[in-house]
C-alpha cells in the first residue's frame, strides 16, 4: 500500500468523485509548533540516580602481595576517567517517545535534503511500530490485501486494528491512505485528523491533506497545510517548491 509519507504525494490521484461542497476537516490539530519547541529530552521518566554506597565499617584486608609491577593508584586515573566519561541518555536507551522528539529535533535542523530523507524514514519506520503483535499482523494483512485489490478485506482489517489500539497512529494513517486511493477524501480526511489528534508532528498525514486540500482547491488551507509540513521537514525541496507554486497561484487569484 502507498502511504502518505516523506514528501507532499502530488503524483497519487483521487478516484473521479465530485468535490464540489468539500468542506475539509479543520487543522485545529496540526497548529504550528513554535521554533524550537519540539518536546524535549532532558530527563526520562522513571529514571533515577542510585544514592552513593557506604564507606564499610571495618577496613578490607589487604590484597596478598604481588610480584608485579604496581599499577597506578586509582587517584591517579579519577580526572582522566571523568574526562572519558560517556553520554548520558544514549540513543538506545531513550524511550520510544524520546527518541522521536529526539529525531524531529534533527530533522528540523537538517539542511541536506539526503540526510533529512534519511531521518524521516527513521521516524516513519519508528511510527509503524505498534508494539503489538496483533495490530501488526492486521495491518501486514490488510496491504497483502491492497496488493491482491481487496479493498474490502484490507479496510475491515485496518477497521480492527483502530479498535484494538486507537491511540497507535499507524492504523489511522494506512486506513487514511485507503480512503484516498479509494475516492473517499471526507473519510481520508477523517482518519487524518485522528492521526494529527495523537501526533500533531505526523509530517506523513500533513502530507496527505495538504494533497487532499490541493486537489479540492482549497488553495488556502493547503497552503496552511504546507507551512505546518515544511516547520517539520524543512529540507524537502520538492514541497516547498509547490508551497512556492501554490503562493503564486493565491496571489494571482488575488489581483
Amino acid at each position: 500500500m502507498r502511504f502518505f509519507r516523506f514528501t507532499v504525494p502530488f503524483a497519487l490521484a483521487l478516484a473521479a468523485m465530485p468535490l464540489s461542497g468539500f468542506t475539509p476537516i479543520s487543522l485545529a490539530f496540526a497548529q504550528e509548533t513554535p521554533n524550537g519547541a519540539l518536546p524535549g529530552n532532558d530527563s526520562l521518566p522513571g529514571v533515577t540516580i542510585p544514592p552513593k554506597s557506604r564507606a564499610p565499617d571495618q577496613p578490607l584486608p589487604p590484597l596478598p602481595e604481588r610480584h608485579v609491577d604496581t599499577p597506578p593508584s586509582p587517584s591517579a586515573k579519577a580526572p582522566e576517567q571523568a574526562a572519558k566519561s560517556p553520554p548520558v541518555a544514549p540513543a538506545e536507551n531513550l524511550s520510544p517517545e524520546a527518541k522521536i522528539d529526539s529525531l524531529l529535533a534533527r530533522l528540523k535542523r537538517e539542511s541536506d535534503p539526503d540526510k533529512a530523507k534519511s531521518i524521516a524514514e527513521e521516524i516513519q519506520t519508528d511510527w509503524s511500530e505498534s508494539g503489538s503483535p496483533t495490530v501488526d499482523l492486521l495491518l501486514q494483512w490488510a496491504s497483502e490485501a491492497v496488493e491482491k485489490k481487496n479493498n474490502g478485506a484490507a479496510m475491515d482489517f485496518l477497521d480492527r486494528a483502530t479498535i484494538i489500539d486507537p491511540d497507535f497512529t499507524g492504523s489511522w494513517h494506512q486506513r487514511a491512505t485507503l480512503h484516498y486511493t479509494m475516492g473517499d477524501p471526507r473519510k481520508a480526511m477523517a482518519d487524518i485528523n485522528e492521526v494529527l489528534k495523537r501526533e500533531p508532528r505526523h509530517f506523513g498525514a500533513i502530507a496527505g491533506m495538504a494533497a487532499i486540500l490541493m486537489e479540492a482547491e482549497q488553495d488556502a488551507l493547503a497552503e496552511k497545510a504546507l507551512e505546518q509540513y515544511l516547520a517539520i521537514y524543512p529540507a524537502d525541496k520538492e514541497a516547498r517548491e509547490q508551497m512556492e507554486k501554490l503562493a503564486e497561484k493565491i496571489a494571482g487569484s488575488r489581483t
